[in-house]
């Protein structure tokens, strides 16, 4: 029957809602923003959204506040003052990009690789990369750097995709789940959705963190596992499985390069690598006809085990004997690591068990007839129903990359990728490293008015890649893809200050950067870095690095020390694209992206970045943005969005392609494919049939699916790299068995941290300081209610953290006298702080912690001088250097991993003390002033009343 109508029970919040996707955090959610004349004055999630389902956290209903912030740009800026003053004079857009065009005109016509242009939490890096690459430069990369570049290289070099972006767990099936290293800001309206649904269900759920916060707060288990010894711990559970024979030998033999033979000739210039026929087949050893075959073969049983002659008179092994041998070493048994990673051999056994016990007596079946690769029917998927997450906490180590791999080789072992219950592929992943690019940027493709040959970040093959000159010497200023760092898939940002102030390996003139606080909380040695930005050449009295160029909405610490700012919009005054091509918002059930789009228009002289940057492409000629005779080929970002192709009928939107909109994935550009979006509530979605959703990796069905949708032109199954031929090669170079040869000078990295088999070694900082004099962990992670430098100018947000303070463990509480509220010095190599403490009882034993970015710098982010943020936040990065402590050997190595260059964050190690009550922490510096005129308070919103000054 019907119901009776609603009884209103307030006036209307607004007269109009639109849909779009919020910015607030990476979830990349569904919002409905309510306006009323014009005005935004409410953000509600959107209950259709495939993201989030209506659900949204406090930051993402914050938005309103981010978009009305005090801190917010009105316009271009010119420095006046010295830089790190504030002082600035508003100037015309004209003027502005006149000037931005000038000086990379001049630069492009000249020497291209003197201008350095990297990004930060943009997500238009498919946009920013491409300017790039046609104008030349091979300095370009963005934040992934210093954030995750250890989850996705490992991730993608091992099985095809990673965490985060590229996968997520079964939810709806899964009955163990663990968690590794995962803070509450990243993924927190899909991840608390999915824990929900875990509990709902009954499903345990296990998380390994230094840390109780957020999610492991709701953990059944809570494992405190000392931080950077996460791989040791997986090796263990890996030895304890092995020992138990708990793995599934028919799908590493299906699946992975686990019967893959290994050539055993040490003395060989391919020592170590795959045996390989003439169309280089990697070749097995097929137990039927006893004879070496390559994969493949029709009717074959690959062995797992033997020494092997091979047709040319050498012998090889697959590649699982060398696994099986390697982590049944005792040195792997929970005995013998529980000292190491501060977990008892009792939990890591029980972890063990648990995991074998659901993997293989709880698997599950869902009878769906499927077709694999290799045309052999099956009639059902089976899945073990155990599943993993990770992030940053296992990433921002020095020793990441490989603790990464040893998360995805423990999820092959047990057959536990993208099968049901486990760990599960999103669109467009998985993807092999032969359909990812090589890196481009070599010292000798460089030359006036020429774009590069291809895009700057990808995955070498080999030391044959590396972007080095004829010396060896790096092709990038921050020395990405060099010996430095050879699989750095997301560059070095933390490195290209350090790098140009220093000129090593060559000085640059120009550092333009989008939304990267590093004279702040994206650097580490943050006064260094300051210094570094204001330092001059004492003999010409010029700034080291001579010109910097900035793009932001806010005036953040970074705006004041750049030469020239382009204001950009909030993310509800601009279009974004939430591309397939960059970083998609796809669930393992269907394919998906989104946009924003202006909800509301600008009311200050600013523009959105990505438009300023088409048109500085055109102002400069650059190909891809000029047509034959000059003309630009689009007239803003919208347009670029739209029209933009970077293969025929692939363009950064999926969705209603065609002319007419009926298409999807490929298709001819559609003039109203935006509104279509926008109708649709900013999304699209596109259901992947149930035969192709499980064992993407190598389900012929899902692979048809992929090519139809331009993923690929043609199919490209992953088979999982357990052993990882193309560290192998690098050992090789520094063993000088291999051309190019290492240098002397990187040959023990190499030897030491590019194990072809996942390895674990201590953090490096870890090894390289003295361990009583520094005994403690210091890390930092995000609450859930901030998004890096953002959420702390947020009217809203910093009602919940206005400042911070360090929790210290209740052990080293009794030891040293500390109760809350106290003071103390935290001392590193490096430098001291001094912050307010409390006790805690919920970290590691010697783990030190703290929320980042909450601490300002006093006079930015349009907050009051005496703001607490300035006064009582603080950041451990000033006790973080970006170079390891000298060796005695003359090299000052980057403070990151030495395979991926990712930041290590949280190698860090300290001392604390006790000291005196005291008012503010530090360090302090001198406030920055406002820049550009004086803003007017801002409007202030009052729930159920109109608009008060």
């Amino acid at each position: 029957m019907p119901s009776d109508p609603k009884v209103a029970l307030s006036a209307p919040v607004s007269d109009e809602v639109r849909k779009t996707t919020c910015y607030m955090c990476a979830c990349r959610c569904g919002i409905d923003v309510h306006l009323k004349g014009g005005k935004i004055r409410y953000i509600e999630g959107n209950r259709d959204h495939p993201v989030n389902r209506g659900v949204l956290c406090a930051k993402g209903s914050a938005g309103i506040m981010q978009h009305y912030a005090p801190a917010r740009l009105s316009a271009p800026l010119k420095r006046v003052g010295p830089r790190g003053s504030g002082q600035f004079q508003e100037i015309s857009w004209d003027e502005a990009l006149e000037t931005a065009s000038r000086w990379l005109g001049a630069l492009r016509r000249s020497d291209p690789k003197k201008l350095a242009f990297f990004t930060g939490r943009d997500q238009s890096q498919s946009l920013t990369g491409f300017w790039a690459q046609q104008f030349g430069t091979p300095n370009y990369a963005a934040h992934g750097g210093f954030c995750s570049v250890n989850m996705a290289a490992a991730g993608i070099m091992t099985i095809g995709g990673a965490f985060w972006e590229f996968g997520s767990p079964d939810w709806e099936r899964t009955k163990l789940f663990i968690m590794f290293g995962v803070a509450e800001d990243h993924d927190s309206n899909p991840l608390k959705i999915g824990i929900s649904k875990l509990k709902k269900r009954g499903a345990r759920f296990v998380s390994v963190n230094p840390v109780r916060t957020g999610y492991s707060a709701v953990a059944d288990n809570w494992i405190g596992i000392r931080p950077g010894t996460d791989g040791l711990l997986i090796l263990s559970i890996v030895h304890l499985l092995m020992k138990a024979h708990k793995i599934d030998v028919d799908y590493l033999i299906r699946y992975s390069n686990a019967p893959w033979l290994v050539i055993d000739a040490p003395d060989d210039a391919d020592y170590g690598l795959f045996a390989r026929d003439d169309e280089g087949k990697p070749l097995i050893f097929d137990g039927v006809t006893e004879q070496v075959v390559p994969t493949g073969t029709k009717g074959s049983r690959p062995a797992l085990s033997g020494r092997h002659p091979l047709p040319d008179g050498r012998h090889a092994v697959p590649s699982f004997q060398l696994l099986a041998e390697k982590y049944l070493d005792p040195k792997y048994a929970p005995e013998a690591v529980a000292e190491k990673t501060g977990v008892s051999a009792e939990t890591i056994r029980g972890l063990a068990a648990e995991i074998a016990r659901v993997a293989f007596d709880e698997a599950i079946t869902v009878d769906q007839p499927w077709t694999d690769i290799h045309g052999e029917r099956h009639e059902s998927f089976i899945g073990r129903p155990v599943s993993f997450h990770a992030m940053r906490g296992i990433s921002a180590h020095s020793n990441g990359f490989q603790t990464a791999r040893a998360l995805h080789m423990l999820q092959v072992l047990i057959g536990a990728v993208d099968c049901p219950g486990g760990f599960r592929f999103e669109p467009p992943y998985p993807k092999p490293v032969e359909a990812h690019p090589t890196p481009h940027g070599r010292a000798e493709h460089f030359g006036s008015n020429k774009p590069l040959s291809g895009p700057h970040l990808g995955f070498p093959r080999g030391p044959e890649d590396l972007l080095i000159d004829v010396d060896g010497n790096p092709a990038r200023i921050d020395k990405a893809f060099s010996w430095d760092a050879p699989f750095a898939a997301h560059g070095l940002m933390h490195m290209v200050i350090a790098n140009a102030h220093a000129g090593d390996p060559y000085p640059v003139d120009l550092l333009f950067l989008y939304m990267a606080n590093m004279a702040w909380n994206s650097s580490m040695n943050t006064a260094g870095v300051i210094k570094m930005l204001e330092d001059k050449d004492p003999t010409t009295g010029e700034y080291r690095i001579p010109k910097i160029i900035y793009s932001d909405a806010y005036a953040s610490e970074m705006v004041a020390y750049a030469d020239l700012v382009l204001p950009d919009t909030t993310y509800l005054e601009r279009h974004d694209c939430i591309s397939l091509l960059d970083r998609p918002i796809s669930e393992p059930d269907a394919v998906q992206d989104a946009i924003r789009w202006p909800v509301v228009e600008p009311d200050r002289d600013v523009r959105p970045f990505q438009s300023v940057l088409i048109d500085l492409g055109v102002r400069l000629n650059l190909p891809g943005f000029v047509g034959h005779r000059g003309r630009a080929l689009y007239k803003d970002y919208a347009d670029y969005i739209v029209r933009h192709e970077r293969r025929p009928g692939i363009g950064p939107l999926a969705g209603f392609r065609g002319t007419a909109g009926e298409r999807a994935g490929r298709g001819a550009a559609n003039p109203d494919q935006l509104q279509r979006y926008i109708e649709n509530g900013s999304f699209f979605s596109a259901h992947i049939p149930l035969e192709a959703q499980f064992f993407k990796h190598a389900n012929k069905a899902y692979q048809e699916f992929a090519v139809r949708m331009g993923f690929f032109d043609q199919p490209q199954p992953v088979t999982f790299q357990l052993y990882q031929e193309s560290l192998q090669k690098f050992r090789l170079s520094a063993e000088g068995k291999r051309e190019p040869r290492a240098p002397g000078t990187h040959r023990k990295r190499i030897l030491d941290a590019f194990h072809p088999l996942p390895e674990w070694y201590p953090p490096l900082e870890e090894s390289m300081v003295d361990g009583k004099a520094y005994p403690l962990h210091a890390v930092t992670q995000r609450p859930a209610a901030m998004y890096h430098s953002w959420g702390s100018m947020n009217a809203w947000l910093r009602q919940i953290h206005t400042k911070n303070v360090l929790y210290v463990p209740g052990q080293v509480c009794d030891e040293l006298g500390l109760a809350d509220g106290d003071w103390a010095e935290v001392i590193s190599h490096h430098g001291r702080i001094r912050v307010e403490v409390a006790r805690t009882e919920a970290a590691n034993r010697n783990t030190l912690w703290t929320w980042n970015a909450i601490g300002k710098r006093e006079g930015a982010w349009g907050l009051d001088r005496d703001a607490p943020e300035a006064r009582k936040g603080f950041l451990l990065n000033h006790l973080i250097h970006e170079l390891l402590p000298p060796k005695g050997d003359g090299m000052r190595w980057s403070n990151s991993d030495p395979v991926t260059g990712q930041a290590a964050w949280y190698d860090l190690r300290v001392r604390i003390e006790k000291i005196a009550r005291a008012e503010t922490s530090e360090p302090r510096f001198a406030a920055v002033a406002q820049p550009g005129r004086p803003r007017e308070r801002p409007q202030e919103l009052r729930y159920g009343e109109e608009w008060a000054e």
